[in-house]
């Protein structure tokens, strides 16, 4: 539960945001007079917008100022762009996790309609697979996560994370032309630098339905400092495209592409899509090093009928599937 404390100060920072998003200086005292408070109130509300990975100057005379223009997620706008009969999107200033979110919900019981998302402008807690963290920054990223559900149980959900991955090809291909590769398990990769990540987590049972939500997190104007906080390339839509980003279109043009890859998908099964993800495989043909508690090492050849990678090394040919492993070039 976030206290009274908590939301008057995420109302204030978003009310400070409302004036600053156009990269113009306003002073200190201007800012405490629109929103009704100190100006040292207005300085802790930037300070944590800062520590939330939004950039932001602070010049004697001038006031402050973001270091670039921003364009704020708006409820309202998404809502209205969606078409008829489609699930909600609710936007949050800033939580933990969307993931979490959701899943918070259906452990509280509540029940949600599939196709059901939550943003964020930014995560305290972002979480990327095998428990890393998966940096945040205010403002500049998508920060998205679905819920769907299979009846058939969790055994359904295999290769569930390549078919997101798929998803998010289609829509980068058909809506912002851009040929887009898989990296086996859960990441998307253009120009060999990373674009998105993937984090499915599910909940329910062996013989029964399941829960599962499905975190996309996508690089669209990524900050000068954020080489600080990751450690292998990456790249973002901006540079990609040379052009300002929608994100609230992009959200809603996301959450439709993925409900029908969805519903593909558990009509069908992974097997429909194993031809579609090896003409997106980032490594098809190439060799690889699949690592886990030995290092196995050989040629990818793609993947078979349930999402498993299949490794060529010269005397036989085998299958692994996800968990614990991770997926590199070969020397």
């Amino acid at each position: 539960m976030v206290s009274n404390m908590s939301k008057t100060s995420l109302l204030c920072q978003r009310q400070l945001l409302q004036y600053l998003v156009d990269g113009n200086f306003y002073s200190g005292q201007w800012l405490a007079e629109q929103l009704g408070v100190s100006r040292t109130a207005v300085a802790n509300y930037l300070h944590e917008l800062k520590h939330h990975g939004l950039e932001i100057f602070s010049v004697k005379g001038r006031g402050y100022k973001l270091a670039q223009v921003i364009q704020l997620l708006d409820a309202n706008k998404i809502k209205s762009l969606q078409p008829a009969g489609i699930s909600q999107i609710l936007v949050q200033h800033i939580t933990d996790s969307t993931n979490s979110q959701l899943l918070q919900r259906l452990q509280t019981g509540q029940m949600l309609e599939p196709g059901t998302v939550i943003v964020a402008e930014a995560q305290s807690a972002g979480r990327g697979r095998r428990g890393r963290s998966w940096y945040s920054p205010f403002g500049s990223n998508l920060y998205f996560s679905c819920y769907w559900r299979l009846e058939q149980g969790v055994p359904a959900a295999m290769g569930l994370s390549l078919v997101v991955a798929l998803a998010v090809c289609r829509l980068l291909h058909n809506q912002y032309a851009i040929n887009a590769k898989v990296k086996w398990p859960n990441d998307i990769y253009v120009n060999n630098s990373k674009l998105a990540g993937i984090l499915v987590e599910l909940s329910g049972q062996v013989d029964a339905g399941c829960d599962v939500v499905i975190g996309i997190g996508l690089n669209i104007s990524m900050s000068e400092q954020s080489s600080q906080h990751i450690d292998q390339p990456y790249t973002d839509l901006r540079s990609e495209m040379m052009q300002h980003i929608d994100r609230n279109i992009l959200i809603v043009r996301l959450q439709q592409q993925l409900v029908n890859v969805l519903k593909e998908f558990s009509a069908n099964g992974f097997a429909h899509f194993v031809t579609e993800y090896n003409q997106h495989d980032l490594y098809a043909n190439r060799k690889v090093s699949l690592l886990g508690k030995s290092p196995i090492v050989g040629i990818c050849r793609g993947v078979d009928k349930q999402g498993g990678i299949i490794i060529d090394n010269g005397s036989t040919t085998d299958v692994y599937y996800g968990g614990e492993l991770s997926l590199r070039p070969g020397d």
